[in-house]
């Protein structure tokens, strides 16, 4: 048996409302956000006691998602270096094909994103770059050469 498909990366924050409004603007939609609570949760996390609130966001096409988690239980705890570089061990960042990639990146600017290195070009393919985000979130932006 394979896997059907990725259903989702979870990115847990500290700010859900500057993270929500960061994952519009590169224009994915929000497809819902509540509260998420009680033993079922507590069992498939491994945390006790845990109160947290949820927001699930989905790219145009509707097979890409990214839950951002808040926890109000127990108090999320905070990764380093919070700024880690490209090499650094775990996920790194998430990558979203874009139609332009430099009105991408001045628009996330406007929430407060920033170049991880510089806007590249590869071959006369792609051309790509990293942009940190708020809460050092890293998205990768791809945008195909025609």
């Amino acid at each position: 048996m394979a896997i059907q498909r990725m259903d989702n990366v979870l990115i847990v924050v500290e700010d859900l409302d500057a993270v929500i409004a960061f994952f519009v603007e590169l224009g994915m939609e929000v497809e819902g956000r509540g509260p998420v609570e009680g033993r079922w949760v507590e069992r498939v996390i491994g945390i006790d006691d845990v109160r947290q609130e949820v927001a699930m966001l989905r790219t145009p096409d509707g097979h890409g998602k990214v839950e951002l988690a808040m926890f109000h239980r127990p108090t999320a705890i905070s990764a380093e270096p919070k700024d880690a570089p490209a090499n650094t061990r775990g996920i790194r960042r998430i990558m979203f094909a874009v139609d332009d990639i430099e009105d991408v990146v001045a628009r996330l600017r406007g929430h407060g994103a920033e170049l991880v290195g510089e806007l590249a070009q590869f071959e006369d393919i792609y051309r790509l770059c990293y942009v940190r985000g708020p809460e050092g979130i890293v998205v990768g932006l791809a945008e195909q050469l025609r």
